[in-house]
Order: C-alpha cells, then sequence, then structure tokens
C-alpha cells in the first residue's frame, strides 16, 4: 500500500493577525468545526490533455530536481514529490507576487493560477478511476485515494477566494484548531488524522514543539495506494542472494526471481525494467546503474530522461531478480526547497501569502517528509508524509536483469505519465 500525506505548518504574527475567522449564523466559529466554502468541487474542470500533460510533466520535472537535493550517500531514500506538488499548490493559491514567482520557479508551476488548480483537480480525477481495471481477486486489493485537508486557526480569516479555490480544485475545507491556546491537543488532532488516513502507518508525523503558537495553518495532502503486481512473483523462487553495497561490501538478501516479459531497455551505464501493477495502469521503473555508476546515473536523472527510457522500453523475456526491500526515509524538506530557489515564502519578514488572508503576516515554518515502504512478492506497500511547519505473438528478445546493486526506482501512473512516488534502494536490508 503506498500512503502519503503532505501537511504546510504556516506561522503567522500573533497580535495582528486575530480577525474573526468566517462566522456562522450564530457567531464565531468553536474549534473543531469545519469552515468550508458553500463552492462544491469541480468534477468537469475543463482541463485539456495538453495542459494535463504539462501538469505531469513539470510535477516530474520539480521531482528529480528535489531527489538531488536530498539524496545523502549510503542512504536509502523513498518520498512523493506529487504529494508535495499538491500541497505546496494548495499553499500557493495564497502566494502573491515575489513569494508567487519564487514558489512558481522552485515548483515548475508553469500554468498560472488560473489553470493549475484545475489541472491538480482533473489529474486527481483520472487517478481515482485507476482501480476499474483492477482484479477483485489480487493479493493486495488496488486502492488509490486522494484527500487534502486545512487545519486553521480559529479566529482568524480566511478568503472567499482561497477558500472557493480549495473546495473546488482540491475538495479542502478548514478544520477550526486553537493553536496558541492548545498547540498540543492540535499536534494530537492532526496526527490523529494523518494516522486515520495512512490506516496507522504514520502514527506521530508532527514532533512536539513543531506547532507552536504562531502557527495558523496546516495543509494536508494524503493519498493511499495499494496494489499487487499484474503477475506476482512465486515465493517458492525467493533465495538469499549476493547484494554489492556502495562500499564494495557483499552482503545477503532475500531476492526475488521471475521471468517476465515485460518493458526492457539499456543504455551505456544502466538497464532499466518497468513492472505493471494489477490492472495495468500504474507501474513501477526500475532504473539500475552499472557497477559504480549509481552516482553517474543519479546526476543525470530529469524528467525528460526518464522519459526517454521509458520511450525506449521494447519487450522483453526478462530473467529478473530483484530484492525484497523495506525502510522509511526522514526527509527534511525546508533547506531543499530553499536551494531550489523558493526563498521568500520561508521569511518571516518577506513572505507575502496574502492571498490566504488579504493582510499578510504568514510564512511558511516549517517542512518535513517522511516516507516508508515494502516490496515483496505480492506487489508494494508504504506510506509517506510531509510536514510544511508529489500483443504480438512472436518470441520477444531476452534479456537479464539481477538487481544485485543499488537501484533507482519510480512509481507512475501510465495514462498521465504522473510520478508519485521516487527512490533509491541502496542497501535492502535497512
Amino acid at each position: 500500500m503506498l500512503r502519503r500525506i503532505l501537511l504546510l505548518l504556516l506561522g503567522g504574527c500573533l497580535v495582528s493577525c486575530t480577525s474573526e475567522a468566517k462566522p456562522n449564523s450564530n457567531g464565531p466559529s468553536p474549534p473543531g468545526e469545519l469552515v468550508a466554502s458553500s463552492k462544491p468541487r469541480d468534477a468537469t474542470p475543463g482541463i485539456t490533455p495538453e495542459e494535463l500533460a504539462q501538469l505531469t510533466a513539470d510535477n516530474a520535472a520539480f521531482g528529480w530536481d528535489f531527489y538531488r537535493e536530498i539524496v545523502e550517500d549510503g542512504k536509502n531514500l523513498f518520498f512523493s514529490p506529487h504529494s508535495i506538488s499538491v500541497a505546496l499548490a494548495m499553499t500557493w493559491a495564497g502566494a502573491r507576487n515575489t513569494t508567487e514567482a519564487q514558489m512558481a520557479e522552485a515548483l515548475h508551476f508553469t500554468l498560472g493560477q488560473g489553470r493549475l488548480h484545475p489541472a491538480f483537480n482533473a489529474l486527481d480525477l483520472e487517478l481515482g478511476a485507476r482501480g476499474d481495471q483492477s482484479s477483485p481477486e489480487a493479493a493486495l486489493p488496488f486502492r488509490l485515494h486522494v484527500t487534502n485537508a486545512l487545519f486553521g486557526q480559529v479566529g482568524f480569516t480566511f478568503l472567499d477566494p482561497f477558500l472557493d479555490t480549495l473546495a473546488q480544485s482540491y475538495g479542502a475545507g478548514v478544520r477550526l484548531m486553537d493553536f496558541p491556546n492548545e498547540p498540543e491537543q492540535s499536534r494530537v488532532a492532526i496526527n490523529d488524522w494523518v494516522s486515520d488516513q495512512t490506516k496507522e502507518r504514520i502514527e506521530d508525523l508532527i514532533a512536539p514543539g513543531i506547532i507552536t503558537d504562531l502557527t495558523r495553518l496546516v495543509l494536508v495532502n494524503a493519498i493511499y495506494f495499494s496494489a499487487s503486481w499484474a503477475k506476482p512473483f512465486d515465493e517458492a523462487n525467493t533465495k538469499d542472494d549476493p547484494f554489492t553495497l556502495l562500499d564494495g561490501k557483499e552482503i545477503s538478501t532475500p531476492t526475488m526471481h521471475a521471468g517476465v516479459t515485460t518493458g526492457y531497455a539499456d543504455g551505456a551505464n544502466y538497464q532499466a525494467v518497468e513492472l505493471a501493477y494489477d490492472g495495468g495502469q500504474l507501474s513501477m521503473l526500475l532504473i539500475v546503474p552499472g557497477r559504480g555508476e549509481l552516482a553517474a546515473v543519479e546526476s543525470m536523472l530529469s524528467a525528460d530522461d526518464v522519459a526517454r527510457i521509458r520511450s525506449e522500453l521494447r519487450e522483453h523475456l526478462v530473467d529478473l531478480a530483484l530484492p525484497k526491500f523495506s525502510f522509511r526515509s526522514l526527509v527534511p524538506a525546508k533547506a531543499p526547497l530553499q536551494a531550489l530557489g523558493m526563498v521568500e515564502a520561508f521569511s518571516s519578514k518577506d513572505a507575502d501569502l496574502s492571498g490566504m488572508n488579504g493582510q499578510g503576516n504568514l510564512y511558511i515554518q516549517d517542512v518535513v517528509h517522511q516516507g516508508f515502504v515494502a516490496v515483496d512478492e505480492k506487489g508494494t506497500e508504504a506510506a509517506a508524509a510531509t510536514a510544511v511547519i508529489v500483443g504480438t505473438t512472436s518470441i520477444p528478445p531476452q534479456a537479464t536483469l539481477h538487481v544485485d546493486r543499488p537501484f533507482v526506482f519510480a512509481i507512475i501512473d501510465r495514462p498521465t505519465g504522473a510520478t508519485l512516488f521516487l527512490g533509491r534502494v541502496v542497501d535492502p536490508s535497512k
């Protein structure tokens, strides 16, 4: 199961940002109440195929940029660029002037405010239909569910256009919190929501002390995904095989074996194979560098390179050996986003998020991402969370790919090309 959560924590001025929230007919809304736009989710956003393709290409470009910023020597990595993009897109709806421009540049938001949010809505509607072609008999039932929510300070003004955008394009309302007086209770409430959305995979996303009396808004994107392989591996064929780490040390790790007819490509310093999930709509793309070539391959990987590799995949009968793996990643995302040019949004002095409340005095306090992934004979299971305080009948050619060295992988929605998850495995035993 792939699950990912994205939360964005925004800080504001405690003194000058205390105007009333949108009141109900009986006066100001109390903590715990949902304050939402009266406008429903737009079921027909009117996005062209070209605009949807532009969005997924832009999101992939950001994902690989972010990958290069956060990758660390000798460490596995798993994160969701799609989730980061969605949550920051909701934030971008309230950004203005230089803050808006810097976020657009760093996140590759090229469609503009008027088209980006409907495009994310269209992509969400596309992803929501992916289970229609799955098999009810699969070992892991196919699930791909996207949820957005906001947690905002009671007594704080949120502009109607901002709330309307979040409601129409992201299906999100604002759940009221009392951050200044109940920061710990607010943290626990949001963590409980995250735990519920991830089937208890992520139970303590926000650590004590992250929510402060200056926190004003937490934007949340949650995605739940579970799927079997289109052709599961036979557990009887799993055996311990050698795997060579980056330092040349060899370990023994449980490795799955199968003959798979699927897309395969090889380049000057890598091999690639695509493994479909049940229903054929999503797949895992494995990019396996030659020995000693991981850094070189990672440095060249971009959205265009991955698209090229996918276009070069040709049907082969692949003798595949793939290690089972399961691990967690904790990714502090603030510094990488700043390195990509998103600087002003984190400045308590200069940030302009006035599109949220009409006054400003808001800034992004922090961004933290956490991911979990597990791959075995049946399929894939994962959870991720981000807190901002992504036939022929002829015999096919044969190929051999024994994944016995560090590799990169991506989980991609085939019809749209959306990159949902990215990762690397340098040690499958961790």
